[in-house]
């Protein structure tokens, strides 16, 4: 196709980030973390050049959480292999789609995840979710890029005037003649609900709040929070192992929001939209159905405002094959950190999983798969979080807002990394301070992702923090 890009030029940036408070979900804690920027440079088969931008936050902690190395060592390891697919990906040597050149170098990522794991934690293996999270910024440069030089929105990229294959050439016969397109809104929404995260630290009441915590104006309890922003879709980080603190945390969480709006914020729904995680906490399915049904008993209402049930036991579906059909009938039970390839939806659905979570740190070019997906097979999705700062929020609330999730969008990074979103907020306001409980879109402009980062004054430099480490390579 015209539209094929080849891969010109590939820079990789790593900036660490410190928390504002500590973020606390499943058995840990993050304080710091570097997000990883790419800028990649591409020209189509007219001869343009243009570049395109990613981000993600480099998670560890969430992606490998489990290993005999600490987390500075599995950092080392995801930040190496960011750079080291950035270099493979700069000789990939013809045209090719974004979405083509991302699966065609799959097994190239999880060959260098071997080798730079074997390097740094002999032994052990980097997750291929983590090998995911790491490519990510580099697959939605390449997205964002393809848009940029083909001057096109990046989404309007994903049917047959632009790609000369269909969606059955990676899911099946079932899907020929069919293209992500068709599965995407042609625009972006105007405003998109945001999921507001009460993670296992978070405080409740202004009460609550010492003086240790930062007093820069941004709240420090969730009242607070959903008097200034607005928030009415809440996700609560649980236990998983503690079935009386869950079930307490939960109604705590769904009365507060009822007191602020009946006080000050009557513009607001009357019921809070509930998700519940455990980060994969709970030895058994058993578990979230003791918890909903105790809500269900100490109060309906409650019960019925959650929307869904995010990953309550283990990532490895092999592991112990858990049948998830019965908590399926009381709410859905949607998959997530399980879910990096086609073969483990398959298996999550045989298994009675109701629906996935979808995340821009998975790579753009296998959501594109995934949705169809889910779409197809009538199983409802979510857009989901990992802390997206700065160009990942972006990238991720461009997400949800062109696809059709349950709710909304998770974007918390203006709860714990609000410094991050600073640059990107001279041109977005609207999608870093929420107001009303919702992210505005407009100013999503342009093309490719209407990052708009060319309007971002002196961005490299801007992304540089004096009291922190930088890192950058360009091949």
């Amino acid at each position: 196709m015209k539209s094929d890009v080849l891969i010109r030029k590939v820079e990789t940036l790593l900036v660490s980030t410190q928390c504002r408070t500590p973020l606390k979900f499943g058995a840990v804690v993050v304080e710091k973390l570097p997000i990883a920027y790419a800028k990649v440079t591409v020209e189509n088969q007219a001869g343009r050049v243009a570049s395109g931008w990613g981000a993600m936050f480099l998670m560890d902690l969430w992606a490998w959480p489990t290993s005999r190395v600490n987390h500075e060592v599995k950092n080392r390891v995801m930040c190496d292999l960011f750079e080291d697919y950035g270099k493979l990906l700069a000789n990939f040597n013809r045209f090719a789609h974004p979405i083509e050149i991302f699966m065609e170098t799959k097994s190239d990522l999880s060959r260098l995840a071997l080798e730079i794991s074997e390097l740094h934690a002999p032994g052990e293996e980097v997750p291929f979710l983590g090998a995911l999270v790491s490519a990510s910024p580099l697959d939605h440069a390449i997205h964002d890029a393809f848009g940029r030089v083909n001057e096109i929105d990046s989404f309007h990229g994903y049917g047959p005037e632009h790609l000369d294959f269909d969606l059955s050439r990676y899911l099946g016969p079932n899907y020929k003649g069919k293209y992500p397109s068709q599965f995407i809104r042609d625009k972006y929404v105007p405003e998109i609900p945001v999921v507001h995260l009460v993670g296992g630290l978070d405080l409740l009441h202004r009460g609550e709040v010492g003086e240790d915590l930062p007093r820069d104006g941004i709240p420090n309890s969730l009242d607070d929070w959903v008097k200034r922003d607005g928030v009415y879709c809440l996700k609560i980080k649980l236990r998983g192992d503690d079935l009386a603190w869950d079930v307490e945390r939960t109604i705590a969480v769904s009365h507060i929001y009822r007191e602020v709006q009946a006080v000050s914020r009557s513009d607001l729904p009357s019921h809070p939209y509930l998700t519940v995680d455990t980060n994969e906490q709970c030895e058994s399915p058993e578990y979230i159905m003791n918890y909903l049904d105790a809500i269900n008993v100490r109060e309906p209402r409650i019960f019925n405002e959650i929307t869904y049930v995010e990953q309550p036991t283990d990532r490895d579906l092999d592991l112990n094959r858990w049948d998830m059909k019965e908590i399926s009938k009381l709410k859905p039970v949607l998959i997530d950190e399980s879910l990096t390839s086609l073969s483990d939806f398959d298996l999550a659905q045989e298994l009675g999983w109701s629906g996935i979570a979808i995340k821009s740190c998975k790579c753009l070019s296998s959501n594109l798969l995934f949705v169809p997906l889910a779409i197809n097979s009538g199983l409802p999705y979510s857009v989901q979080d990992l802390t997206n700062p700065s160009i990942a929020l972006l990238q991720s609330v461009g997400l949800a807002a062109r696809t059709y999730p349950i709710l909304g969008v998770e974007a918390n990074s203006r709860q714990f990394f609000p410094a991050a979103n600073d640059d990107v907020a001279t041109i977005h306001p609207d999608l870093c301070q929420i107001r009303n409980g919702v992210a505005k879109t407009k100013s999503l402009s342009g093309t490719g992702f209407g990052l708009r980062v060319e309007d971002i004054a002196d961005f490299t430099e801007a992304i540089q923090r004096k009291d922190v480490f930088f890192r950058q390579n360009v091949r």
